[in-house]
């Protein structure tokens, strides 16, 4: 026992330091970039967010105002994103082109293909010895082919570059703690300071991954030990880098909005414009799924409110469904979410917490968070939301169920990983659980605020999947043993 606790403790010299055949490296990278190009010639459709985003970046360029453009040709400065993905598309653009959206999701396949290969050094620096090869491998593999994250890839999103950054966290960390060193520990630096750049949410990598960082490295003398006073420095200067980027932000918000605003607002409103507690209450009162998020959510206030789209649960008493249709009728004859409606929003979300507060607080945004972990990941896919009902698209249905049980695959290597116990499992579930205790408290669930916890399901379903494949081989063996005495019974222990 003790032995195997040793082994598992050594540290690695490195998936790509070792003699790692490399056709199996260059055959799953070639298989991510197809999948990703492939995806790109079907789906790439800059809209939406992406153009938010584009627009910053190129009055960035143009003006030199982290603006967004009116429709009278003027400039509204904002705070409503932060400022890591608008640079980064400002960088794309000035080397490729203005508002050249395809560049950028071409250095995103890039920074995607590169994190699986950084996903899979870290696999295999974490695995016990007996797997850290093999699990290099299948968690390059289920890197490289996972259609969830390539789907991400190939649109000018926050995800994609998230993804990669979270990649290089993980890798830097474990890097950091095997040999420690400023190289390692400015690069952690970098990829948990851009995560939480590029999205507000992105600081929960560095509650989760940093403490890690420290905890059980060797100090003092000896083998691969830190001097107490260097780690002090390093340190110092890590957390002064970290914080310089948002110390600047924070600064210019104040100085253009006098705001304090370290990140992003929750609500992605600029001082001065409307906020919609009261809406945002009662649809959390009843949504569930991503499909109340895009027929209703997504629709108010610039589109009608279609009642017929509202589930069941929206409503507890005929009375209710009566004030709902009411709201619904003043705010369709305008299209416009009044203060005095939204207040009327939030007199009827009231009244449906204190009848069923155990719904609001508790099952429903468990269920949203449910949604989010476990529902087929087809919404950048030309396919209904309501994939279910089979009788309406056969091809689709079973499309979406075949999706869905890829996503449990990844979810069921991902926990037998955990069961396994592999070097930082403990940062990588607290990051998971932050992530979801979260969501909890999303009003309109989306499957991409799951995204981020993928990077971690690779490595850990690159080590359940060797170590199963392992016992699949040893019991093979052994059955192959009674009928042929002299066949050969070893594990593998490397690809090649």
């Amino acid at each position: 026992m003790e032995a195997a606790r040793q082994s598992q403790s050594k540290p690695a010299p490195g998936f790509f330091a070792r003699q790692t055949p490399r056709l199996p490296v260059l055959v799953a990278l070639a298989a991510g970039l197809a999948l990703r190009l492939w995806m790109l010639h079907g789906l790439f459709a800059p809209n939406g967010d992406s153009l938010v985003y584009g627009d910053i970046a190129k009055n960035l360029l143009l003006h030199g105002r982290y603006a967004l453009s009116a429709g009278n040709g003027e400039l509204h400065s904002t705070l409503i994103r932060l400022p890591g993905y608008p640079l980064f598309l400002a960088l794309c653009f000035r080397l490729f082109g203005m508002e050249n959206y395809a560049s950028a999701v071409y250095a995103q396949i890039t920074l995607a293909l590169a994190g699986c290969l950084l996903l899979a050094d870290f696999a295999g620096r974490i695995a016990p010895l007996r797997l850290r090869s093999g699990a290099a491998h299948c968690t390059l593999w289920l890197a490289a082919l996972c259609p969830f994250t390539a789907v991400y890839d190939v649109a000018p999103l926050t995800e994609g570059p998230t993804l990669f950054v979270i990649a290089l966290a993980l890798w830097s960390l474990a890097r950091f703690r095997d040999r420690p060193g400023w190289g390692c520990a400015l690069a952690f630096t970098f990829a948990v300071t851009f995560a939480a750049l590029l999205r507000p949410d992105g600081v929960l990598v560095a509650l989760a991954l940093a403490p890690a960082l420290l905890i059980g490295l060797k100090r003092g003398a000896g083998d691969g030990a830190i001097p107490n006073k260097k780690l002090a420095s390093m340190a110092t200067v890590c957390v002064l880098l970290a914080l310089m980027p948002f110390v600047l932000w924070t600064h210019r918000n104040w100085q253009v909005f006098h705001v304090f605003e370290p990140l992003a607002p929750r609500s992605a409103n600029d001082p001065g414009e409307d906020a919609y507690p009261g809406w945002e209450r009662w649809v959390k009162s009843w949504c569930l799924d991503f499909t109340s998020t895009y027929d209703i959510y997504w629709n108010v206030p610039d589109g009608p409110l279609d009642l017929t789209k509202l589930p069941a649960r929206a409503f507890d008493s005929p009375a209710q469904s009566a004030q709902t249709d009411a709201l619904a009728a003043d705010y369709n004859a305008r299209m416009e979410l009044t203060r005095s409606l939204d207040a009327r929003f939030a007199k009827l979300a009231g009244e449906r917490i204190a009848s069923h507060p155990l719904r609001f607080y508790l099952w429903l945004p468990l269920g949203r968070m449910a949604d989010m972990w476990l529902r087929p990941r087809v919404e950048n896919l030309p396919i209904d939301l309501d994939w279910w009902a089979y009788e309406n698209h056969h091809e689709e249905t079973i499309f979406s169920w075949a999706y869905a049980g890829l996503n449990a695959l990844y979810l069921l290597f991902a926990a037998a990983g955990l069961w396994l116990r592999p070097r930082f499992w403990r940062p990588m579930l607290a990051y998971m659980l932050l992530r979801s205790a979260l969501l909890t408290s999303v009003a309109a669930p989306e499957t991409r605020y799951t995204m981020e916890c993928f990077p971690m399901l690779f490595a850990l379903g690159g080590v359940a999947a060797w170590e199963a494949f392992c016992r699949i081989w040893a019991l093979s063996n052994r059955l192959g043993s009674r009928r042929s005495p002299d066949r050969d019974r070893g594990l593998p222990s490397r690809l090649g």
